[in-house]
């Protein structure tokens, strides 16, 4: 096997940490779903469920039907619920592999109800209600037409959770709005139990939520960013202080690395990389990076950014190309070729953080380390941390 450019190195400890406080937090009524869509926002989905689990998530949850079946296919038989939409001709596999499935719209709850009478077994499916974010979800008559084909399913459809999602919870100290969203799910909730459905587990708390508001945990609550340490957003965590909270301490697990492949001198005057946008002022040392936009490393960190380099800060120079940088390493005279470079993550005592990241980059720290080297071997350090 060839040694990669680039890697990602996915922390065991710190992701099981993480997963205890929230545990601790949400006491024992309810239950953790660790939330791995998105190869586990960038972390490499097996591996963080492997640890997730064995750190005490009762469940974990996906978008699409690839990353589940994934996940089955490794061996992990945790009960697992696709977020997302699931197509039609697939709804099978969904049942035969015993994964829930959100339902959104009447012509899944069909299919499932077929899938489910081929296969003899029944389809567990978790309604999504439409609150206020209009993506997916039932509200009104389309809900109460759902009710009817459950109804009339009882053998094929099993209706085991309800699920909703908040808008706003993130973005802002004010929570009317999110409140408001609470209040139109437990109404639903409770026409949908009125009219015949218990509904075991009624599910609305993300991470802002599960840190903020202990009335929306109910029976489940869907754990993402805080899993990795990360806290969802500068908003909740003032509005965490505002509530005299003691402030959850969250570690990042994911570091972001890569070596140097070339070190060359240019003299002061010369143009860096495409469009000539950066011109040395003085005879400068370079770094050559073999990372660049399709690897993850966005082009907004162009003359923006800085990566570490034997544990200092070393400015990006140039436009980020396709698969390469350049990085200035004038002040950096020990620099060599293949030294280790991190990208995001500490080096001796300085961090690059997802958040100081996402800051150059004008977007959120979710986009930074889900966008990560997709391409990246994630190597996963300090044991699996069960």
């Amino acid at each position: 096997m060839p040694s990669p450019l680039s890697w990602i190195e996915i922390d065991a400890r710190p992701l099981a940490c993480n997963l205890r406080k929230f545990k601790a937090r949400l006491g024992t009524a309810t239950r953790l779903m660790a939330v791995v869509k998105a190869q586990a926002y960038g972390h490499g989905a097996l591996p963080v469920a492997r640890v997730a689990l064995g750190a005490g998530a009762d469940w974990l949850g996906v978008f699409d039907l690839g990353e589940a079946l994934a996940l089955r296919a490794a061996g992990l038989a945790a009960p697992t619920l696709v977020m997302g939409y699931v197509p039609l001709a697939d709804l099978g596999e969904a049942v035969a592999a015993e994964l829930r499935v959100t339902a959104s719209s009447l012509e899944t709850l069909e299919g499932a109800a077929a899938a489910a009478r081929s296969l003899g077994r029944p389809a567990r499916l978790h309604l999504k209600l439409e609150t206020g974010t209009h993506r997916l979800g039932l509200d009104g008559e389309p809900l109460a037409r759902a009710l009817a084909l459950l109804r009339a399913h009882p053998a094929e459809l099993r209706l085991e959770g309800v699920h909703t999602h908040f808008a706003n919870i993130e973005d802002t100290t004010e929570h009317d709005f999110a409140r408001g969203q609470l209040g139109r799910f437990q109404a639903l909730l409770a026409e949908i139990r009125a009219a015949g459905f218990p509904v075991e587990l009624p599910h609305t708390a993300c991470t802002a939520a599960a840190i903020l508001f202990p009335q929306t945990y109910f029976a489940l609550a869907r754990v993402g960013i805080g899993l990795y340490g990360l806290w969802p957003s500068k908003e909740t965590l003032l509005s965490a202080l505002a509530q005299g909270q003691d402030t959850l301490r969250l570690e990042p697990a994911m570091a972001w690395k890569t070596r140097v492949v070339q070190v060359k001198d240019v003299p002061a005057g010369a143009y860096v990389g495409y469009g000539c946008t950066y011109r040395c002022t003085r005879p400068t040392r370079l770094a050559v990076l073999p990372v660049g936009y399709a690897n993850g490393l966005d082009r907004r960190l162009s003359n923006q950014g800085h990566v570490l380099v034997r544990g200092a800060r070393a400015p990006i120079r140039g436009r980020v190309c396709m698969n390469l940088c350049m990085i200035d390493v004038t002040d950096i005279p020990a620099a060599r070729l293949e030294d280790e470079v991190v990208l995001l993550g500490s080096q001796g005592e300085e961090r690059v953080s997802a958040e100081q990241l996402a800051a150059w980059m004008g977007t959120i720290n979710y986009e930074v380390v889900t966008r990560a080297d997709p391409h990246a071997p994630r190597v996963l350090v300090g044991g699996e941390a069960g």
